[in-house]
């Protein structure tokens, strides 16, 4: 009895440790603070820059990216970037089916602040906490919208009632 009640103990410790290293601070919205390329001079995101990109992780592993940019009339634009999957855990991130990355790819600095590598490229990322549902809603049924036709498909209705072919 002693032995299946250590059995248990340890089997809850186990799981509750692995529960506990899946990081669930990636949740929610997220807008780019910074880029910086390699070799150049680090770009501050924002209505000074002109544009800023937002991503958003869902509970489900639904991934979304758009960017929005001010318009010379000063409106500003958004323009569907991505839309799929992503997993993050125990540190280990991929997103949109691509090989997950190396250890810089996602450093959770603290629950607001993340930073990441791609290619030649280092962003800053903050959490954007008081998004107004109606705006995250129609960046998320936008994407999801664009996103339920193929690329083949789209391919072939762009090269039939566009180009002609």
């Amino acid at each position: 009895m002693r032995r299946l009640f250590v059995m248990v103990v340890l089997t809850v410790c186990v799981y509750g440790m692995t529960a506990q290293t899946t990081d669930k601070n990636l949740l929610g919205v997220w807008l780019a603070e910074s880029m910086q390329y390699d070799g150049e001079r680090k770009i501050v995101c924002g209505d000074e820059a002109g544009f800023v990109t937002l991503k958003y992780y869902g509970e489900d592993g639904e991934y979304a990216c758009v960017f929005f940019v001010r318009g010379e009339n000063g409106e500003y634009l958004m323009q569907a970037h991505e839309y799929g999957t992503y997993t993050y855990k125990n540190g280990v991130y991929s997103e949109m089916g691509r090989p997950a990355g190396g250890p810089d790819a996602l450093v959770m600095v603290d629950k607001n602040t993340f930073k990441g590598r791609w290619f030649n490229r280092s962003d800053v990322w903050k959490k954007q906490n008081n998004m107004s549902k109606k705006l995250l809603d129609y960046i998320l049924e936008t994407l999801r919208r664009e996103h339920q036709i193929s690329s083949t498909e789209l391919q072939n209705l762009i090269r039939r009632d566009v180009f002609r072919k």
